[in-house]
């Protein structure tokens, strides 16, 4: 099957197996929402039966504006109710009808909705507070302003007296207090504030009580007053000029304390209004249980319906997991050559010809695997008669240039013994011309021996000959050979040795690279203004040569450029210098053979800087 067919076959499968879930879904989303919106209906029974509760006690609080909020409420439990048996849409949303088999759990909510409505409707019509006891409440909240003042004025009447009154004196000071708590415990049974209101009340009336009885000589025989750990006292009898506020204390307390035992006696709370309100807060449980009990069977249907979808998804999730390791292994089967082929033209690519891919289907990764063998195959074929023709290319040039070489001796040899005279005198037009012939014999022999020792290094022939040298040694005699050339260009040619530093390699090749390098910095700078600077730095490995200049230096486009074999950054006719554009080449390939690194690198603001590198990991540092 062609890979295009097989392509759109099982793209067809994940369209389709996407399509039956995405379905799915939505149909699963949009029915569970559903019900889930039911469920939520129906635990809202249970908050609306809250809140008629705490209405009720709203109410029963004094606050009769939440009589028509109980209304409404009451209302919404009907609605909510009547739908949830039947169905419907409300707001926008679906709500799904109790299933049948809840539907007994549904009637005896309704069962238990009937008294608990009935209470509530009593609730919200009948009278809260009893009048008498509302009156009873108000006289007292109405005397305890005259109450405390005259509690006031017993104290006032018996600061003049002596220390035998000490003791009047602290109950005086107790009445007060206990009058201006009973006002705030009054006031807060008034308001329907429940808890130990009444009780600390009952408690306050007894103290007051039997106070009041104390400061009169009265004896405390009632049994109540030992109830609350009050015992009797003898007390000196109060001046009567001194007791005119405690005769007038005596009657109004006595009106005042009728009252708080008749308040006492009987709830603020009617009584048809806290049998209605008692009624509610017990069927209230009731409701709650059955609304509960309704809520809970639904969600167990939900439960065990979720269990089948959480196995239909499983199943459907399966599914999806075995087609798409089918999908994947099918296009992992179908693209697994391209790595092959990716991995074979890399290597094409470093340079290894030849390899095969073994791919025989018949789809279009075949033909094309089938294409790049046939091209691996010619490619290595033509790799292989280059290399023989680029072999008998290096011999034969090598062969060349040293059969061109052999005459050239004699010639310069010839040159120099009539420049000599040693033949006879010459004159000054003879000298010249024979000047015009060492010259250019020289820079043959120079042309040809640069050549030579490129081919050489081609073809892996050069001979190196390492020893053991003093690196300083070698650059001090490098550049006494170059000075009188940089003397006749007037250039500054500088070297200042520190130490004797020894290192293992081939002196002449060395110095070699050091001339040429040198000469080149020559030919870049200027006279009276050029300077080339030789320099040597230490590292524990290796010997880093450097040669600078501040001459017209090298264009950072022929950076990369500078060492390759017959290159020129000047490639005019016309250029000033001369050169084979051998020489970097030569000196890369002699650096390289004794393991080292040679480059280049601009010297701002002008000039260039050439270093190369010699090893030291085979020598001892003391000198031989």
């Amino acid at each position: 099957m062609k890979l295009t067919q097989k392509t759109y076959l099982l793209l067809g499968v994940i369209i389709g197996v996407s399509a039956i879930n995405f379905y799915l879904l939505i149909f699963t989303t949009q029915q569970n929402q559903d019900v889930l919106h039911s469920i939520s209906y129906a635990s809202d029974l249970k908050v609306i039966v809250e809140s008629i509760g705490s209405t009720a006690n709203s109410i029963a609080s004094g606050n009769e504006g939440d009589r028509v909020t109980m209304e409404t409420q009451v209302s919404n439990f009907d609605n909510t109710y009547a739908l949830l048996g039947v169905g419907g849409n409300i707001g926008g949303l679906n709500v799904v009808a109790a299933p049948s088999e809840i539907r007994p759990a549904y009637e005896k909510v309704g069962d238990a909705w009937g008294p608990y409505k009935d209470d509530a409707e009593k609730i919200k019509q009948e009278t809260i507070f009893d009048s008498k006891v509302k009156d009873g409440l108000t006289y007292v909240l109405g005397k305890n302003g005259e109450l405390i003042s005259l509690t006031n004025g017993v104290e006032n009447d018996l600061s003049p007296l002596d220390r035998n009154y000490n003791r009047h004196k602290i109950i005086a000071l107790e009445m007060i207090d206990i009058a201006k708590d009973i006002g705030e415990k009054t006031l807060l049974y008034s308001i329907g504030e429940g808890g130990n209101v009444s009780s600390t009340l009952k408690k306050d009336q007894v103290t007051f009580d039997a106070d009041l009885k104390k400061l009169e000589g009265l004896p405390l025989d009632d049994p109540v007053y030992a109830s609350y750990g009050i015992t009797p006292e003898t007390l000196q009898a109060i001046p009567r000029e001194n007791s005119d506020s405690l005769r007038q204390l005596d009657p109004l307390w006595e009106s005042v304390r009728a009252k708080i035992i008749y308040v006492e006696s009987n709830t603020l709370l009617s009584k048809d209004f806290g049998s209605s309100l008692a009624q509610l807060n017990s069927q209230r449980n009731v409701l709650l249980n059955s609304t509960s009990d309704f809520v809970n069977q639904w969600n167990g249907i939900i439960d065990s319906e979720l269990h089948d979808k959480v196995l239909i998804v499983q199943l459907f999730v399966i599914a999806d997991i075995v087609v798409f390791v089918v999908v994947v292994l099918s296009i992992r089967k179908s693209l697994s050559p391209l790595e092959i082929m990716i991995k074979a033209i890399s290597r094409v690519k470093e340079g290894f010809y030849g390899d095969k891919i073994n791919y025989t289907a018949k789809d279009e990764i075949g033909e094309l695997a089938a294409t790049f063998n046939a091209m691996s195959s010619t490619i290595q074929e033509k790799e292989e008669e280059a290399k023989k023709i680029e072999i008998a290319k290096d011999e034969f040039l090598a062969m060349i240039t040293h059969e061109l070489k052999t005459p050239l001796v004699p010639i310069q040899g010839y040159s120099d013994i009539l420049l000599g005279e040693h033949l006879g005198p010459l004159n000054l037009t003879q000298k010249e011309r024979l000047q015009i012939i060492s010259s250019s014999a020289s820079t043959l022999l120079q042309l040809i021996s640069d050549l030579l020792d490129a081919q050489k290094l081609e073809l892996g022939q050069l001979r190196i000959k390492k020893e053991k040298n003093n690196i300083k040694d070698t650059v001090e005699k490098t550049i006494l050979g170059i000075l009188p050339n940089a003397i006749s260009d007037d250039i500054s040619l500088a070297f200042s040795p520190k130490k004797d530093i020894y290192a293992v390699y081939d002196e002449d090749r060395i110095k070699q690279v050091l001339t040429n390098l040198i000469k080149n910095s020559l030919k870049a700078t200027s006279p009276k203004t050029g300077k080339v600077e030789v320099t040597l730095e230490e590292k524990p490995n290796e010997v880093v040569i450097s040669v600078k200049d501040n001459g017209r230096g090298i264009p950072l486009a022929a950076k990369d450029n500078i060492f390759k074999k017959f290159y020129q950054v000047d490639t005019t006719s016309t250029r000033e210098k001369g050169g084979s554009g051998l020489g970097l080449s030569i000196c890369k390939g002699i650096v390289e053979a004794h393991g080292g690194n040679i480059w280049m690198q601009n010297n701002i603001p002008q000039g260039t800087i050439f270093s190369f590198t010699i090893p030291r990991s085979d020598v001892n540092k003391t000198p031989i």
